[in-house]
């Protein structure tokens, strides 16, 4: 609301401060102050009101060092990170804007899965909850609505923008970026296209319609379905494998602010012509507006995190950590940055992995042995390491390891895989 008034008094008068409103890289400090601002205020209070509703953590007896002390934990906190993030984006953020309307919409989208998910659980006092076939139903619906907004609506397009080798000096400011670069640019017009980033590439660009050839005519039309299939598989992955990390205390929150962070960078360079041009990658018109979103989660993170660090005073529950998955998913989408994620967020497949793996194992020695092995100690993978016994790989007995020492691994695993990731853009 407050973009737009700082609009009107830019169109009404000459009134000190109102052109701050303009410029993204403000707007983006803003929605970071307020929303941590907003999670430390409200926190304590919510967290209050979770306990006198007698909202607590269902802790099932799995032998794990200090488990069995989280009994009755508030949960659901995942709520203080939604409200303190969609607050600073009606504040700051352009509502008219079709990127920023998307997250806001993925972002209730999947909070109202994860919070009904929370609530069965807490009525049925068990940890069973939504049965998976409708989680998975409302991220097919998630990623459908997305790819499908994706590829009708105009207002989302690519715009191919080279430098010349002319010496002729030309100055050119980018909307809202307050920054002044000399060159010479050759612009082609917005349109819709089904080119992506990936790495290792020359131009990082890999259109999803080349896979889809044979189709003839029809081939620009198969690399749109190919593309809304991918955006599905991404969506319902990332937001699984985001609720599988969430069970060590700060583990789930510090990975994804990890992860915001470098999507804040390419969102920022992405969406701003001067800086992608230069840099030689995707501009997106329009999607630099991301950024304020995507500050305003950071600053929700690290404000849930004061309160979710170890020893938690809350719990994200499935609330936050659906909702986390689905968002950063979504955003890698619209900033077309998709296939990178299984890099970015590798420490969220691998969560997923490791059960898939244990799972099928577990199963497939069951039936030939007639009792059940397992690869992992526990899983998911951060319980491996928490939970002492034989190394089921290489047989040697082996310790747990303390919970602050396996999540602040983890955190600095997430920002290696960040890097790598910026890296691998660079290999061509």
């Amino acid at each position: 609301m407050l973009y737009y008034l700082s609009e009107y008094l830019l169109h009404t008068g000459n009134v000190p401060g109102a052109r701050l409103m303009t410029y993204i890289t403000f707007r983006s400090g803003a929605a970071f102050l307020l929303s941590l601002i907003i999670a430390l205020v409200i926190g304590r209070r919510i967290i209050d009101r979770l306990q006198l509703m007698q909202i607590g953590e269902t802790v099932r007896d799995l032998g794990l060092e200090g488990q069995l002390k989280k009994e009755g934990t508030p949960t659901m906190g995942g709520v203080i990170i939604i409200l303190s993030l969609l607050v600073p984006c009606l504040l700051v953020g352009n509502l008219s804007n079709i990127y920023m309307v998307l997250m806001l919409i993925a972002t209730v989208w999947c909070g109202a899965i994860g919070f009904l998910d929370d609530y069965l659980k807490i009525k049925r006092h068990n940890k069973d909850g939504m049965k998976g076939k409708f989680k998975i139903v409302g991220q097919v619906g998630l990623g459908l609505l997305v790819g499908l907004t994706m590829c009708f609506s105009p207002d989302i397009t690519q715009r191919q923008v080279t430098v010349s080798d002319t010496s002729t000096r030309f100055e050119h400011v980018s909307e809202g970026s307050g920054f002044a670069e000399v060159s010479e640019f050759s612009q082609s017009p917005d349109m819709k296209s089904t080119q992506t980033t990936i790495p290792f590439v020359k131009g990082n660009n890999f259109d999803y319609a080349s896979l889809t050839q044979w189709m003839g005519d029809h081939a620009q039309t198969g690399g749109w379905i190919l593309f809304i299939i991918v955006v599905i598989v991404a969506v319902t992955a990332t937001s699984n494998g985001a609720n599988l990390t969430d069970g060590l205390d700060g583990l789930c929150a510090g990975i994804s602010a990890v992860i915001c962070a470098a999507l804040a960078i390419m969102a920022y360079l992405g969406g701003n012509v001067i800086y992608s041009t230069y840099l030689n990658i995707m501009y997106i018109p329009g999607s630099s507006e991301l950024v304020v979103f995507i500050s305003a989660l950071m600053g929700a993170l690290i404000g849930f995190l004061w309160y979710n660090a170890n020893p938690a005073q809350v719990f994200m529950g499935d609330t936050g950590s659906l909702t986390l998955g689905g968002i950063i998913a979504v955003f890698a989408i619209l900033i077309h940055k998709e296939l990178l994620i299984p890099l970015l967020c590798l420490i969220f497949f691998a969560e997923d992995l490791s059960v898939i793996i244990q799972t099928a194992y577990f199963k497939y020695t069951k039936k030939k042995y007639g009792a059940g092995r397992r690869v992992l100690r526990m899983a998911p993978l951060h319980h491996h390491f928490q939970k002492e016994g034989i190394d089921a790989l290489i047989q040697i007995p082996k310790r747990a390891m303390a919970e602050p020492k396996i999540v602040t691994r983890f955190w600095i695993l997430s920002i290696l895989f960040a890097v790598l990731t910026f890296i691998t853009l660079k290999i061509r």
